[in-house]
C-alpha cells in the first residue's frame, strides 16, 4: 500500500521561499506520478504541480508556472515542490497525490475527479503573510 507524507509547510513573508517536501513508501509506488495540489480556505482544491518519478517534465499550474518547481529523487522515493516568490494566494494546504494517471493528464483533470485519485498524503499547511 503506498503512503505519502508531507511535510516542509509554515509561515512566510510575501516573496519568500519554502521547499515542501513528500515521502513516499509502498511496494507499488514506483508504478505511480506524483502532483501536489492545494486548498486555500473556503475554497476548492485546485492542482498545482505533476511529474514522473523520472522527472524530466514538470506540468504547473498557470498562476505557479516560473515560481514553483517540481522535482523528485527516485531513490529517496521523495517528491519536492520548490516554492519562491510566494504570494498570499498562495496559502492553502498543500497535499501531495499519486495515480498512474500520466504526469501531462493531472493538469486537465477536473475538480470533481480529484477524489478519484489512488493516494493522498494528510497535507501541510503554508501560509504566506503579506
Amino acid at each position: 500500500q503506498v503512503q505519502l507524507v508531507e511535510s516542509g509547510g509554515g509561515l512566510v513573508q510575501a516573496g519568500g521561499s519554502l521547499r515542501l517536501t513528500c515521502a513516499a513508501s509502498g511496494r507499488t509506488v514506483d508504478d505511480f506520478n506524483l502532483g501536489w495540489f492545494r486548498q486555500a480556505p473556503g475554497r476548492e482544491r485546485e492542482f498545482v504541480a505533476a511529474i514522473s518519478w523520472s522527472g524530466i517534465n514538470g506540468y504547473y499550474k498557470d498562476s505557479v508556472k516560473g515560481r514553483f518547481t517540481i522535482s523528485t529523487d527516485r531513490a529517496k522515493k521523495m517528491v519536492y515542490l520548490e516554492m519562491s516568490n510566494l504570494k498570499p494566494e498562495d496559502t492553502g494546504v498543500y497535499y501531495c497525490a499519486a495515480d498512474d494517471l500520466h504526469d501531462s493528464s493531472w493538469y486537465y483533470l477536473p475538480p470533481d475527479q480529484y477524489r478519484d485519485l489512488k493516494v493522498w498524503g494528510q497535507g501541510t499547511l503554508v501560509t504566506v503573510s503579506s
